[in-house]
Protein backbone atom coordinates (compact mmCIF):
# COMPACT_ATOMS: atom_id res chain seq x y z
CA UNK A 1 0.00 0.00 0.00
CA UNK A 2 1.34 3.41 -1.01
CA UNK A 3 1.15 5.25 2.41
CA UNK A 4 2.51 8.90 1.64
CA UNK A 5 -1.04 9.83 2.46
CA UNK A 6 -0.20 9.45 6.18
CA UNK A 7 2.30 12.07 6.06
CA UNK A 8 -0.05 14.43 4.43
CA UNK A 9 -3.72 14.24 5.83
CA UNK A 10 -4.77 12.93 9.35
CA UNK A 11 -8.85 12.47 8.05
CA UNK A 12 -9.24 8.99 7.57
CA UNK A 13 -6.04 8.17 9.80
CA UNK A 14 -7.80 9.00 12.80
CA UNK A 15 -11.40 8.64 11.88
CA UNK A 16 -11.11 4.92 11.35
CA UNK A 17 -9.10 4.71 14.86
CA UNK A 18 -12.08 6.44 16.77
CA UNK A 19 -14.58 4.35 14.78
CA UNK A 20 -12.88 1.10 14.39
CA UNK A 21 -9.81 0.53 16.22
CA UNK A 22 -10.29 3.35 18.92
CA UNK A 23 -8.19 1.41 21.55
CA UNK A 24 -6.11 2.50 24.91
CA UNK A 25 -2.67 2.00 24.16
CA UNK A 26 0.71 2.97 26.38
CA UNK A 27 2.52 5.40 25.11
CA UNK A 28 6.02 5.78 25.07
CA UNK A 29 7.30 8.12 28.48
CA UNK A 30 9.10 11.19 26.67
CA UNK A 31 12.99 10.71 26.21
CA UNK A 32 15.38 12.91 27.59
CA UNK A 33 16.01 16.09 25.66
CA UNK A 34 19.59 16.54 24.06
CA UNK A 35 19.72 20.62 24.57
CA UNK A 36 17.17 23.56 25.63
CA UNK A 37 16.27 25.63 22.35
CA UNK A 38 19.60 25.06 20.69
CA UNK A 39 18.63 27.89 17.66
CA UNK A 40 21.66 27.08 15.37
CA UNK A 41 22.61 26.87 11.65
CA UNK A 42 23.27 23.44 11.47
CA UNK A 43 20.00 22.16 13.08
CA UNK A 44 17.74 24.12 11.01
CA UNK A 45 16.24 21.43 9.39
CA UNK A 46 16.65 19.11 12.18
CA UNK A 47 13.91 19.70 14.80
CA UNK A 48 10.64 18.66 14.59
CA UNK A 49 9.16 21.02 17.39
CA UNK A 50 9.76 24.90 16.25
CA UNK A 51 8.29 27.84 18.69
CA UNK A 52 6.62 31.01 17.10
CA UNK A 53 7.09 33.95 18.50
CA UNK A 54 7.32 38.22 17.66
CA UNK A 55 4.93 40.40 15.65
CA UNK A 56 3.21 40.95 18.65
CA UNK A 57 2.52 37.76 20.23
CA UNK A 58 2.12 38.09 24.10
CA UNK A 59 3.09 34.07 24.34
CA UNK A 60 5.05 32.05 21.86
CA UNK A 61 3.08 29.39 19.95
CA UNK A 62 4.54 25.88 19.21
CA UNK A 63 5.06 23.86 15.78
CA UNK A 64 4.96 20.50 16.26
CA UNK A 65 4.98 18.00 13.05
CA UNK A 66 3.60 14.90 13.14
CA UNK A 67 3.17 11.32 11.74
CA UNK A 68 -0.54 10.26 11.96
CA UNK A 69 0.63 6.79 12.29
CA UNK A 70 3.38 4.75 13.70
CA UNK A 71 4.66 2.22 15.35
CA UNK A 72 5.55 2.28 19.52
CA UNK A 73 9.02 1.75 19.02
CA UNK A 74 9.26 4.58 16.40
CA UNK A 75 7.39 7.01 18.23
CA UNK A 76 9.31 10.08 19.03
CA UNK A 77 8.75 12.29 21.80
CA UNK A 78 10.93 14.17 24.44
CA UNK A 79 10.84 16.13 27.69
CA UNK A 80 10.82 19.27 25.78
CA UNK A 81 8.53 18.31 23.08
CA UNK A 82 6.38 17.60 26.11
CA UNK A 83 6.98 20.58 28.75
CA UNK A 84 6.23 22.75 24.92
CA UNK A 85 2.65 21.40 24.69
CA UNK A 86 2.07 21.83 28.56
CA UNK A 87 2.83 25.50 28.43
CA UNK A 88 -0.07 26.24 25.79
CA UNK A 89 -3.39 27.50 26.58
CA UNK A 90 -4.79 25.42 23.52
CA UNK A 91 -4.14 22.62 21.45
CA UNK A 92 -5.03 22.95 17.41
CA UNK A 93 -4.71 19.76 15.13
CA UNK A 94 -5.53 20.01 11.09
CA UNK A 95 -9.44 19.09 11.99
CA UNK A 96 -10.82 19.44 15.66
CA UNK A 97 -10.59 15.82 16.69
CA UNK A 98 -12.75 16.18 19.94
CA UNK A 99 -15.81 18.13 17.51
CA UNK A 100 -18.48 14.89 17.42
CA UNK A 101 -19.65 17.22 14.61
CA UNK A 102 -16.19 16.79 12.39
CA UNK A 103 -16.43 13.17 12.88
CA UNK A 104 -19.93 12.89 11.60
CA UNK A 105 -19.73 14.96 9.02
CA UNK A 106 -16.57 12.91 7.82
CA UNK A 107 -18.34 9.72 8.16
CA UNK A 108 -21.23 11.22 6.07
CA UNK A 109 -18.81 12.44 3.03
CA UNK A 110 -17.06 9.11 2.56
CA UNK A 111 -20.42 7.88 2.14
CA UNK A 112 -20.90 7.14 -1.61
CA UNK A 113 -23.63 9.35 -3.16
CA UNK A 114 -23.02 8.31 -7.04
CA UNK A 115 -25.36 5.53 -6.72
CA UNK A 116 -22.67 2.76 -7.27
CA UNK A 117 -21.93 0.14 -4.34
CA UNK A 118 -18.20 -0.18 -3.86
CA UNK A 119 -18.46 -3.58 -6.09
CA UNK A 120 -18.76 -1.60 -8.87
CA UNK A 121 -15.45 0.07 -8.92
CA UNK A 122 -13.38 -3.40 -9.57
CA UNK A 123 -13.87 -6.27 -11.96
CA UNK A 124 -15.35 -9.63 -10.08
CA UNK A 125 -12.14 -10.88 -9.40
CA UNK A 126 -10.82 -8.37 -7.90
CA UNK A 127 -13.56 -7.64 -5.45
CA UNK A 128 -13.35 -11.22 -4.62
CA UNK A 129 -9.85 -10.43 -3.56
CA UNK A 130 -10.39 -7.54 -1.99
CA UNK A 131 -13.67 -9.51 0.25
CA UNK A 132 -11.39 -12.62 1.12
CA UNK A 133 -8.54 -10.07 2.35
CA UNK A 134 -10.63 -8.03 4.58
CA UNK A 135 -12.56 -11.79 5.75
CA UNK A 136 -8.92 -13.59 6.30
CA UNK A 137 -6.79 -10.76 7.25
CA UNK A 138 -9.10 -8.13 8.88
CA UNK A 139 -11.71 -10.32 10.33
CA UNK A 140 -14.73 -7.89 8.92
CA UNK A 141 -17.20 -7.99 6.63
CA UNK A 142 -16.60 -6.28 3.37
CA UNK A 143 -20.31 -5.52 3.01
CA UNK A 144 -20.15 -2.60 6.09
CA UNK A 145 -18.24 -1.09 3.23
CA UNK A 146 -20.38 -1.29 0.87
CA UNK A 147 -22.26 2.02 0.86
CA UNK A 148 -18.57 4.28 1.36
CA UNK A 149 -16.11 5.35 -1.16
CA UNK A 150 -12.91 3.19 -2.46
CA UNK A 151 -11.02 5.25 -1.01
CA UNK A 152 -12.27 4.34 2.81
CA UNK A 153 -11.59 1.24 1.72
CA UNK A 154 -7.97 1.81 0.69
CA UNK A 155 -7.05 3.54 3.89
CA UNK A 156 -8.80 0.64 6.09
CA UNK A 157 -5.96 -1.85 4.68
CA UNK A 158 -3.33 0.61 4.75
CA UNK A 159 -3.60 0.47 8.49
CA UNK A 160 -3.47 -3.16 8.55
CA UNK A 161 -0.15 -3.03 6.80
CA UNK A 162 2.95 -2.04 8.63
CA UNK A 163 6.09 -3.77 10.85
CA UNK A 164 3.43 -3.60 14.07
CA UNK A 165 0.19 -4.62 14.86
CA UNK A 166 -1.24 -1.83 17.49
CA UNK A 167 0.11 1.47 15.87
CA UNK A 168 -0.49 4.89 17.48
CA UNK A 169 -1.30 8.39 16.46
CA UNK A 170 0.43 11.59 17.61
CA UNK A 171 -2.70 13.27 17.38
CA UNK A 172 -4.60 11.06 19.50
CA UNK A 173 -2.12 10.73 22.18
CA UNK A 174 -1.58 14.60 22.10
CA UNK A 175 -5.33 15.66 22.52
CA UNK A 176 -5.47 12.80 25.37
CA UNK A 177 -2.63 14.68 27.55
CA UNK A 178 -4.57 17.92 26.18
CA UNK A 179 -8.09 17.07 27.57
CA UNK A 180 -5.92 15.72 30.99
CA UNK A 181 -4.65 19.63 31.25
CA UNK A 182 -7.95 20.83 30.81
CA UNK A 183 -6.24 22.68 27.22
CA UNK A 184 -9.18 23.58 24.24
CA UNK A 185 -9.24 21.67 20.97
CA UNK A 186 -9.25 23.64 17.99
CA UNK A 187 -8.87 22.92 14.21
CA UNK A 188 -7.44 24.54 11.19
CA UNK A 189 -9.76 23.04 8.62
CA UNK A 190 -13.22 21.90 8.50
CA UNK A 191 -14.02 18.32 7.58
CA UNK A 192 -15.36 19.27 3.91
CA UNK A 193 -12.00 20.68 3.52
CA UNK A 194 -10.45 17.44 3.86
CA UNK A 195 -13.03 15.76 2.20
CA UNK A 196 -12.37 17.93 -0.92
CA UNK A 197 -8.46 17.07 -0.89
CA UNK A 198 -9.31 13.32 -1.02
CA UNK A 199 -11.99 13.83 -3.85
CA UNK A 200 -8.73 15.64 -5.93
CA UNK A 201 -7.31 11.65 -6.24
CA UNK A 202 -8.72 10.08 -9.02
CA UNK A 203 -10.88 6.75 -8.22
CA UNK A 204 -9.17 4.47 -10.59
CA UNK A 205 -5.80 5.60 -9.07
CA UNK A 206 -7.07 4.88 -5.33
CA UNK A 207 -8.30 1.14 -7.19
CA UNK A 208 -5.19 0.72 -8.55
CA UNK A 209 -3.37 1.22 -5.21
CA UNK A 210 -6.11 -0.55 -3.44
CA UNK A 211 -4.94 -3.95 -5.71
CA UNK A 212 -1.01 -3.61 -6.00
CA UNK A 213 -1.18 -3.33 -1.94
CA UNK A 214 -2.46 -7.09 -2.27
CA UNK A 215 -0.34 -8.20 -5.20
CA UNK A 216 2.60 -6.73 -3.13
CA UNK A 217 1.64 -8.28 0.34
CA UNK A 218 4.18 -10.43 1.36
CA UNK A 219 7.34 -8.38 -0.42
CA UNK A 220 8.85 -5.01 0.59
CA UNK A 221 7.96 -3.17 -1.87
CA UNK A 222 6.59 -0.01 -0.89
CA UNK A 223 7.10 -0.28 2.59
CA UNK A 224 10.97 0.62 1.82
CA UNK A 225 10.05 3.88 1.19
CA UNK A 226 8.13 4.19 3.93
CA UNK A 227 10.69 3.29 6.66
CA UNK A 228 12.99 5.46 4.92
CA UNK A 229 10.96 8.49 5.55
CA UNK A 230 9.96 6.92 9.40
CA UNK A 231 14.13 7.34 9.41
CA UNK A 232 14.30 10.67 8.44
CA UNK A 233 11.29 11.64 10.84
CA UNK A 234 13.19 9.84 13.78
CA UNK A 235 16.47 11.47 13.25
CA UNK A 236 14.01 15.21 13.01
CA UNK A 237 15.14 15.75 9.12
CA UNK A 238 12.88 18.09 7.68
CA UNK A 239 14.23 18.76 4.69
CA UNK A 240 15.01 14.99 3.87
CA UNK A 241 11.55 14.26 4.75
CA UNK A 242 10.30 16.95 2.34
CA UNK A 243 12.37 15.73 0.03
CA UNK A 244 10.89 12.31 -0.25
CA UNK A 245 7.33 13.40 -0.36
CA UNK A 246 7.85 15.67 -2.91
CA UNK A 247 9.78 13.55 -5.28
CA UNK A 248 6.76 10.61 -4.35
CA UNK A 249 5.36 8.93 -7.81
CA UNK A 250 2.15 8.32 -5.82
CA UNK A 251 1.55 11.95 -4.90
CA UNK A 252 2.16 13.18 -8.47
CA UNK A 253 0.57 16.44 -9.34
CA UNK A 254 -1.55 16.22 -6.11
CA UNK A 255 1.38 18.59 -3.95
CA UNK A 256 -0.72 21.70 -3.92
CA UNK A 257 -4.18 19.70 -3.20
CA UNK A 258 -2.04 18.23 -0.44
CA UNK A 259 0.45 20.88 0.88
CA UNK A 260 0.84 24.37 -0.79
CA UNK A 261 -3.20 24.97 -0.92
CA UNK A 262 -3.32 24.07 2.84
CA UNK A 263 -0.41 25.43 3.88
CA UNK A 264 -1.20 28.88 2.95
CA UNK A 265 -4.75 28.28 3.84
CA UNK A 266 -3.29 27.77 7.55
CA UNK A 267 -1.78 30.73 8.03
CA UNK A 268 -4.40 33.66 8.72
CA UNK A 269 -6.24 30.55 10.70
CA UNK A 270 -2.99 30.35 12.93
CA UNK A 271 -2.65 34.12 13.33
CA UNK A 272 -6.19 34.87 14.19
CA UNK A 273 -5.51 31.29 17.20
CA UNK A 274 -2.11 33.11 18.54
CA UNK A 275 -3.68 36.46 18.90
CA UNK A 276 -5.35 34.75 21.42
CA UNK A 277 -3.76 32.36 22.82
CA UNK A 278 -0.67 30.51 23.04
CA UNK A 279 -1.23 27.47 20.52
CA UNK A 280 0.52 24.27 20.29
CA UNK A 281 -0.32 23.32 16.52
CA UNK A 282 0.29 19.86 15.61
CA UNK A 283 0.14 19.53 11.92
CA UNK A 284 1.67 16.41 9.90
CA UNK A 285 5.54 16.54 9.15
CA UNK A 286 5.15 17.33 5.26
CA UNK A 287 3.48 20.22 6.08
CA UNK A 288 6.22 22.14 7.78
CA UNK A 289 9.50 22.65 5.06
CA UNK A 290 9.89 23.97 2.00
CA UNK A 291 9.40 27.35 0.30
CA UNK A 292 5.50 26.91 0.60
CA UNK A 293 6.22 25.31 3.87
CA UNK A 294 4.27 26.64 7.32
CA UNK A 295 7.67 27.89 8.61
CA UNK A 296 8.45 29.40 5.74
CA UNK A 297 5.45 31.21 5.18
CA UNK A 298 5.33 32.42 9.04
CA UNK A 299 8.19 33.77 8.74
CA UNK A 300 6.79 35.60 5.68
CA UNK A 301 4.46 37.13 7.52
CA UNK A 302 7.00 38.36 10.23
CA UNK A 303 7.27 35.52 12.67
CA UNK A 304 10.30 34.49 14.53
CA UNK A 305 10.13 30.83 13.91
CA UNK A 306 13.19 29.17 15.44
CA UNK A 307 13.78 25.24 16.10
CA UNK A 308 13.62 23.61 19.68
CA UNK A 309 15.87 20.77 20.57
Amino acid sequence: MKRIFAFLTSLLTIIINVTVFAQAGSVPPPQKRVGWERFTNKSADRSLLWKISGKGLAKPSYLFGTIHQICPGDYLWTDIMNHSLNECDKVCFEMNLDDPNVMMQVATGLIDMSGKKLKDYFTPAQYERVKRYMKDSMGMDIALFEQMKPIALESMIGLKEGSCDSPISYEETIMKTAKEHRQGILGLEEAKEQLDVLETIPVDTVIKQLIDALDNLNSNMGDTTYQQMISAYKQQDLSALYTMITQSKELGDGMDAFLDIRNKKWIPRMAEKMSKNSVFFAVGAGHLYGDNGVISLLRKEGYVVLPIK
